[in-house]
């Protein structure tokens, strides 16, 4: 269900994918005034490309983009934000891997492109809001005026984990029609308008790495800040040695180079000392995480302690955990049962059913 607005101006974020297309094509059947975007984010610097891999990133995608504006006859605009690209997404993936952590760029993108950098554009054009093709659902509480971010239907589609950065004010300035759609729904629509998009296959998870290999795009983008160092085990003996820490993340098994009796998997990664260690799968068990750089969307402040689901990556079935505050800005989140592989800079998201509370970054 498409919410009401005031005003009747939309930009529709177009990738040149399926749900992207229908998007736009639901929101001219709403009877909304559509212009249709496309950020082109790469060049050779920071996207590489692979004609037999669709993703949103790619010259195939803005040309996919243009001709389905063409077909629901609506204005296209294509916007070069290559730099921003590479400073939000690129440098920070590179960054977290390097400091020992696992990044979300997904999360990071939906924050500061799609919904920072888009919406500024809007201001610009003079629209007020952007449409998108991702599957959650939007809605405003009645009482307190704030606005709410919920799962979206297709449970197997539901990107509403990615969302959990966005403000108040980015959430009242999107529409995500798709979050009361399933993923078979939406091709049917697309057929119904006959779009060259309706078939085409799902985009690739790094959209700027071609083979989705990150190890070898790292080792070609930074190979002065990779170095071989120890591999150690939870007594501090000395098991081999590893490539280089951007190459590991936590419960990583395979790749060690090393042999055991019983499967070894990493626990930690120390940067200080450039040492990975490892330990059997109980040594991955935490009974608690810290999380910093709160974003909290169903309440204003974290006063006191809440109880909530808490999915610890985006695959995660979410488990119950009392979460409380240790500042403005962090929480300590403690869990019911002991949780597998915490992993420093993947995003924390807490759910009160299919309600986003709010969420942030694990940092240990």
């Amino acid at each position: 269900m498409v919410r009401p607005k005031v005003s009747k101006k939309i930009i529709a974020a177009m990738s040149g994918g399926v749900d992207s297309s229908v998007t736009a094509a639901l929101m001219v059947k709403a009877g909304y005034d559509v212009i249709a975007v496309t950020m082109r984010l790469g060049n050779h610097d920071t996207v590489e490309f692979d004609t037999d891999k669709p993703n949103c990133c790619s010259l195939e995608g803005v040309e996919d983009a243009r001709r389905v504006s063409k077909l629901l006859n609506i204005p296209f605009y294509a916007f070069n934000y290559t730099n921003q690209f590479r400073k939000s997404i690129v440098d920070y993936f590179v960054d977290e891997y390097t400091a020992g952590r696992t990044p979300s760029p997904c999360v990071m993108c939906n924050k500061d492109l799609k919904f920072g950098k888009l919406l500024d554009q809007a201001d610009q054009l003079g629209y007020n809001y952007v449409a998108t093709g991702h599957y959650a659902r939007i809605e405003q509480d009645t009482e307190s005026g704030r606005y709410l971010l919920r799962c979206g239907v297709d449970q197997q589609k539901d990107q509403s984990y990615f969302l959990f950065s966005l403000t108040q004010d980015q959430l009242s300035r999107a529409i995500m029609p798709l979050g009361e759609l399933n993923k078979n729904q939406v091709r049917e629509i697309a057929h119904e308008y006959n779009m060259l998009t309706a078939d085409k296959p799902e985009s690739q998870e790094l959209c700027f790495i071609a083979d989705d290999n990150y190890k070898r795009f790292l080792k070609d983008r930074i190979p002065e800040r990779i170095q071989s160092g120890s591999i150690i085990n939870q007594d501090n003996e000395k098991l081999g040695e590893h490539q280089g820490v951007p190459f590991y993340t936590i419960g990583q098994r395979r790749g060690l180079g090393i042999s055991a009796q019983t499967p070894l998997y990493v626990t930690q990664i120390r940067t200080k000392d450039n040492t990975i260690v490892v330990g059997e799968s109980q040594n991955l068990m935490r009974d608690s995480m810290q999380v910093e750089d709160l974003n909290l969307i169903s309440i204003g402040k974290l006063e006191s302690p809440i109880r909530a689901k808490v999915k610890i990556r985006y695959k995660d079935s979410g488990e119950m955990a009392t979460i409380l505050p240790l500042g403005k800005t962090s929480a300590k989140v403690q869990f019911d049962n002991p949780r597998r592989a915490v992993t420093p800079g993947q995003a924390a998201v807490f759910y009160h059913d299919d309600m986003v509370v709010g969420g942030g970054w694990i940092s240990k």
